[in-house]
């Protein structure tokens, strides 16, 4: 399904008002997408390994598939052993498993553990790029031109924050479990003669850090994607071309520290909650329950808490038979009078029509309960 950034809430050509020390940045708000600061997020840039957010997207897809499983073992040939830059020595002699090679992919960058998957997944790195770039299309990443997997510096391998937001949105929302991955600190692989350090030192110094990737090149300079969740609240910060990989660091900080400061993800239920009971008429059962058909969540600025009002609307007295998950009316949301939000409210569950026994088996129960007294 097509991924895509909802309508920002201050638009895209927003001033630089953080004084942020970068060639572009973007914050979003992880669940709904929406832009909470950014500044020229559209700008094509070298993305460098922040490439590999799309690596590991289409890692975790094939996983989902069956197509892989953790334990396969990954072959390394010798353009994967040849790559250079971030890696941890493969040598065409081992296989390594997937679980292994995602680490060494999320902590430090590994340009051959992810050409050996590319290979693997795509049959070579073309293939495996052609599928980088479907997938780009899909997401709408309409500033993105990927000529290879890993991110070393290549002349039209290029995307921007926008993109990047919109990759690593989809990487953390669809696939959660490489946070397992892109949260480690330090760790060691070959039974502990490789080690690891995380490239992204948000991750041990950022409370409720997720991840997610760096990347640095002579041309790209700094770039980061970090991802960051406190109190329900669930941010992305994308910095690229940045001078020094301190300052990074520093412009994302600030990036996810104005959103937690200023915003925070308010929930007002759980799917199947019950919200009203209502009435079912030539039904077997004379109620059934109105419930919220999803979770109503919203993203709102601090101190706008208490002007939330809310309006239900249900269906009078509906005629049997009732269908569990029929939508039965709406519930919707109000920030100073205007609306923000609307969820489907549904049947609990199914109610039959009424049929000869039942009917009479209600015209008797109802005459005992009139006559009682």
């Amino acid at each position: 399904m097509r991924t895509e950034i909802l309508t920002a809430l201050f638009g895209e050509n927003l001033t630089n008002f953080l004084n942020l020390e970068a060639g572009s940045a973007i914050l979003i708000e992880q669940n709904s997408g929406k832009i909470l600061y950014g500044y020229n997020i559209h700008e094509r840039l070298y993305p460098a390994s922040v490439t590999k957010i799309m690596s590991l997207l289409l890692i975790m897809e094939a996983l989902d598939s069956g197509k892989i499983t953790l334990d396969t073992q990954i072959p390394c040939s010798e353009n994967a052993a040849s790559m250079g830059g971030s890696q941890i020595w493969l040598d065409t002699t081992e296989t390594l498993s997937v679980n292994d090679m995602l680490k060494a992919i999320a902590v430090v960058s590994a340009n051959d553990c992810v050409t050996a998957l590319a290979e693997y997944l795509g049959g070579t790195v073309e293939g495996f790029v052609g599928m980088m770039n479907a997938k780009a299309k899909e997401l709408g990443m309409n500033d993105t031109t990927f000529l290879n997997c890993h991110g070393l510096d290549e002349e039209g391998h290029l995307t921007s924050a926008y993109d990047i937001a919109l990759m690593s949105r989809e990487l953390l929302t669809k696939h959660p479990l490489i946070t397992n991955y892109t949260t480690i600190w330090t760790d060691s692989l070959r039974d502990g003669k490789s080690a690891l350090s995380n490239t992204n030192k948000l991750v041990r110094n950022y409370s409720g850090c997720t991840g997610l990737k760096t990347g640095s090149t002579s041309k790209a300079l700094f770039n980061l994607s970090a991802s960051a969740t406190r109190d329900n609240l669930s941010l992305i910060a994308v910095v690229m071309k940045a001078p020094t990989s301190a300052i990074r660091f520093a412009n994302a900080t600030s990036l996810l520290d104005y959103g937690f400061n200023n915003f925070s993800y308010q929930t007002f239920g759980n799917s199947g909650d019950i919200v009203k009971e209502i009435a079912v008429t030539k039904g077997d059962s004379k109620t059934v329950n109105a419930v919220y058909e999803t979770s109503p969540s919203l993203l709102i600025q601090k101190g706008e808490e208490s002007s939330i009002t809310y309006e239900i609307a249900l269906d009078d007295f509906p005629q049997a038979p009732v269908t569990e998950g029929q939508q039965l009316g709406t519930i919707t949301y109000y920030l100073k009078g205007e609306k923000i939000a609307e969820v489907s409210l549904v049947a609990e569950n199914s109610v039959s029509k009424m049929n000869f026994f039942s009917m009479a088996k209600s015209v008797v129960n109802n005459w005992f309960g009139l006559t009682r007294f």
